[in-house]
Order: structure tokens, then C-alpha cells, then sequence
């Protein structure tokens, strides 16, 4: 099955930012508006087993921290993708970190952009209007993150919670 690892934002700050996606992500209706932790990989059930015990024990050592998302840029030239910057801060780094090492296998493509996509898969005048258009808005969002998911991918390409994983709860 495929999995993924994610962050979601607060109910209040998805519908801000599915106010874009819903015009501009041809995604918006797969998944919700996320901060990816682990980009999508296969695992069977014995392998997944092993991993809800690493997350939760991943879990019960993080604080609860806050994210900032200030402004809007772009993965051009490499794709068309428009995103939400999330701020850097040391918790995300150390939390996709993580989960690319140990028993997690290293799939990370790229180096980790913290980021809420809200364009994709745009032609180039779309993407240089879209662009131009949501680069000058002011946008910020502040949101206290609590927890991170486990999801995992039907057959229909809709990703659903498997499991959440509140920080620092004990897990038995």
C-alpha cells in the first residue's frame, strides 16, 4: 500500500487556503492542504507495524510548535507548482529528518521546502498568471501544530488518515 506523513494545518487556515487550491490544484479533491513530513512510499502491513511504532515514539518526544506561512513562491523552473511558504524552523527539518532515516526508507527526492501547494500541473501562461496574481497578496497564516498523520492512498488516489500522532501524548 502507499503511505505518506503529513502535517495538517488547522480547519480555519485549510479553508483559507482551499479558497486557491480549489481554482488552481488539480489535487484539491485527493488530499487536504498539508505540510508533507514524508513524500508517498509502499510498505506492506508487517513494515507498517514497525513504523506506527517509530511515530509514536517520534511523537511522545516532540513539543507542540508553531508554524508561519508568509508568502506565496514557486518551484519554477523545475515544475509549475505555486505553494505557501511555511516558515523554517527547526521542528520540521528535524521531524522530515527523521522520518528519512532508521527504520523509514529514504525516498526524499528532493531537499525538504516546508510548503501548502496551491497551484500545480499549470501550463506556462496559467502558471505566470496565477503566479503574478497570488505573488502580491499578503498572505499569513500562524498555526500551532500539534500532531502529524499517517496516510495512505485508496484506489480511487484519495489519501485518508491511517493514524494521527498527537506530540508528546504516551503511547502504549
Amino acid at each position: 500500500m502507499r503511505y505518506g506523513i503529513v502535517i495538517f494545518p488547522s480547519k480555519p487556515v485549510q479553508d483559507e487556503i482551499n479558497a486557491y487550491r480549489k481554482r488552481y490544484d488539480p489535487h484539491y479533491s485527493l488530499i487536504p492542504p498539508h505540510v508533507t513530513l514524508k513524500e508517498a512510499f509502499d510498505a506492506d502491513d508487517e513494515e507498517i507495524d514497525k513504523l506506527i511504532t517509530e511515530m509514536k515514539h517520534i511523537a511522545n518526544k516532540t513539543d507542540p510548535f508553531t508554524i508561519n506561512v508568509n508568502k506565496v513562491s514557486t518551484f519554477a523552473p523545475v515544475t509549475n507548482t505555486i505553494y505557501l511558504k511555511v516558515e523554517p524552523i527547526q521542528e520540521l527539518f528535524d521531524l522530515a529528518e527523521t522520518m528519512q532515516s532508521g527504520k523509514f526508507p529514504e525516498n526524499q527526492t528532493y531537499s525538504y521546502v516546508p510548503h501548502i501547494t496551491i497551484a500545480q500541473k499549470l501550463s506556462q501562461d496559467e502558471y505566470s498568471d496565477v503566479y503574478g496574481s497570488l505573488s502580491m497578496k499578503n498572505i499569513q497564516f500562524e498555526d500551532k501544530i500539534d500532531r502529524f498523520h499517517l496516510l495512505y492512498q485508496l484506489d480511487n488516489d484519495v489519501w485518508t488518515v491511517y493514524e494521527s500522532f498527537v506530540f508528546g501524548k504516551e503511547y502504549v
